[in-house]
């Protein structure tokens, strides 16, 4: 894999750079849950001889947009800049990999804003039912936590080891993609900084422990009740990862899709209703979501799980399947509409090993997927089925109960 990669785009005025690390929440150790969000913070608070209120002021000064995150796989640094000011910003990007300030005090301030963060997200009932799924799909293993951590790990976390791991940051597996028109000598100057990174990434194996129980709720003083179906699938790599895609369009995109129209428009089920896949380098999880009334939670759940055994035990329709394929398509387009765009798809792209056509690759395959193939691949992929629930004490009872009948 190339370490620096272009999308030459000659007549933009923008430039938008994207550099990818495996150092995303995956890579949290035991009882640290959060480092690698909290790192991502702080890479924006200072670097070399900068410090923070410098950091900021040089940024902003150019009139650019500047973001650090840690995903669940992959730790991303994320710069959009006026073409002429690439020359000082980009080289700046690569500083923040080099040369990490991590001072003490930055490092307490973000953080007390990761907290912050936290205690707003678990006010929401579809973010303490996700945790909940997410601890009976992965447990305690590398994907069991949002990146951002929870309260108890934060506070455990010293400015000395955020100082430790920042020392990694200049890897060998660092991968810069540009977008836009930079001058040739940037681009060489980029290219000689990251060819000279030598530090290696030891990740160990990926062990992601299997699930023990297959329900979870949570209690909360809602007059709703949210529920997640949860599935531990396959990594993006895998040959099935495109039937699954269409299955998941089929299911929860648009207001067309099987779960609005059957739970939504004709049962009057739902509140709200979706379908979620979310690709990973191992074990992508699918998830079905719903809220609905309490009283009607019962009725709710049997339609969910109607909806999963008809998935399995029949295949979907022509039309249905060319209404897949028709959104995915449309997905496609829409995803190249900007600069960014481009440059995010390429890059994680790039960052999970596939090929930079992979998305023109899979278009191509579409045409020649059949009803009967997609049923055998619900069959293989979905048939552990976990549910998680949040809402109020008597309602969860009885959910459990009936989930418990069901899955006998």
């Amino acid at each position: 894999m190339k370490q620096v990669e272009l999308l030459h785009q000659p007549e933009s005025p923008i430039l938008v750079a994207r550099l990818v690390l495996a150092f995303g929440s995956r890579v949290d150790p035991p009882g640290q849950r959060g480092r690698q969000q909290l790192l991502a913070g702080v890479l924006t608070r200072g670097c070399g001889e900068l410090n923070a209120e410098d950091f900021a002021n040089e940024v902003e000064s150019y009139g650019a947009n500047l973001r650090c995150d840690a995903g669940d796989d992959f730790l991303v640094v994320a710069l959009k800049c006026n073409n002429d000011d690439a020359n000082f910003l980009l080289p700046l990007l690569l500083d923040m990999l080099e040369m990490p300030s991590c001072e003490r005090d930055q490092v307490n301030l973000e953080r007390d804003l990761n907290m912050q963060t936290i205690q707003r997200m678990r006010e929401d009932p579809f973010y303490l039912c996700h945790e909940k799924l997410r601890q009976l799909l992965f447990s305690d293993g590398p994907y069991g936590h949002d990146p951002i951590g929870t309260r108890n790990d934060l506070e455990k976390i010293e400015p000395k080891s955020l100082i430790q791991i920042s020392k990694q940051l200049a890897a060998q597996s660092a991968l810069l993609v540009l977008a836009g028109n930079p001058p040739s000598s940037l681009q060489e100057q980029c290219v000689n900084r990251i060819s000279g990174w030598t530090n290696k990434i030891e990740a160990g194996p990926l062990l992601i422990p299997e699930p023990l129980e297959n329900f979870a709720a949570v209690r909360c003083r809602t007059e709703q009740v949210v529920m997640m179906i949860g599935f531990r699938t396959i990594e993006i790599h895998n040959p099935d990862a495109l039937l699954l895609r269409i299955l998941q369009v089929h299911l929860g995109v648009g207001m067309s899709c099987r779960l609005f129209q059957v739970m939504r428009e004709e049962l009057g089920l739902a509140y709200d209703i979706g379908a979620e896949l979310i690709t990973r380098c191992s074990d992508s999880p699918m998830i079905w979501h719903l809220s609905c009334g309490i009283d009607r939670a019962p009725e709710a759940l049997n339609a969910f799980l109607g909806e999963w055994r008809r998935l399995i035990e029949q295949p979907i329709s022509a039309a249905e399947l060319n209404l897949a394929v028709a959104k995915i398509k449309g997905q496609e387009a829409l995803s190249c509409e900007t600069l960014s765009q481009r440059a995010d798809r390429l890059a994680a792209l790039l960052s999970y090993g596939l090929p930079k056509n992979h998305s023109e690759l899979c278009l191509k395959k579409l045409p020649h997927i059949s009803p009967v193939e997609l049923q055998e691949a619900a069959k293989r992929l979905l048939q552990k089925p976990n549910l998680s629930v949040c809402g109020p004490a008597a309602a969860l009872n009885d959910l459990k109960h009936q989930w418990q009948v069901a899955m006998s």
